[in-house]
């Protein structure tokens, strides 16, 4: 079944595979989040630790807490993308950032220092500021 909006409404929750930037196919999965009264909706697209293992792509380099420029990169040109079709308000990349912060925190101002990735509409233009601490 394709993730589309029809599906993520009737299922919630979808798994499936998508083929990592280094060629590898690993499971992937996909979760719409509906904010409600609270709060914004969110749509987390994730691929498993076990996955990045299994297809040898490293994401630990010492720091504090897990990241890949490769897949930062990589989900920054997936959610560019989507921006051409489907625009939204903010988008976080990095490893467990659902929730995090929200568009009205950032005030449409990139952090200059950034523990994750951020994509960031300012009118029509979507700026990706990758991490970079």
């Amino acid at each position: 079944m394709p993730c589309t909006v029809g599906s993520l409404t009737e299922f919630g929750h979808l798994h499936g595979q998508v083929r990592l930037p280094t060629g590898q196919l690993v499971v992937c999965g996909c979760v719409a989040i509906r904010g409600g009264d609270e709060g914004g909706d969110w749509l987390d697209f994730y691929v498993p630790l076990g996955a990045l293992d299994h297809a040898g792509l490293a994401y630990w380099d010492g720091q504090p807490f897990f990241r890949s420029n490769v897949m930062d990169d990589w989900l920054a040109a997936i959610g560019t993308e989507t921006f051409k079709s489907a625009s939204f308000s903010l988008g976080v990349i990095g490893f467990e950032v659902s929730g995090c912060t929200d568009a009205s925190t950032l005030a449409g101002k990139l952090p200059q220092t950034r523990d994750i990735g951020y994509l960031l509409p300012q009118g029509d233009v979507l700026h990706y500021g990758a991490a970079n601490t």
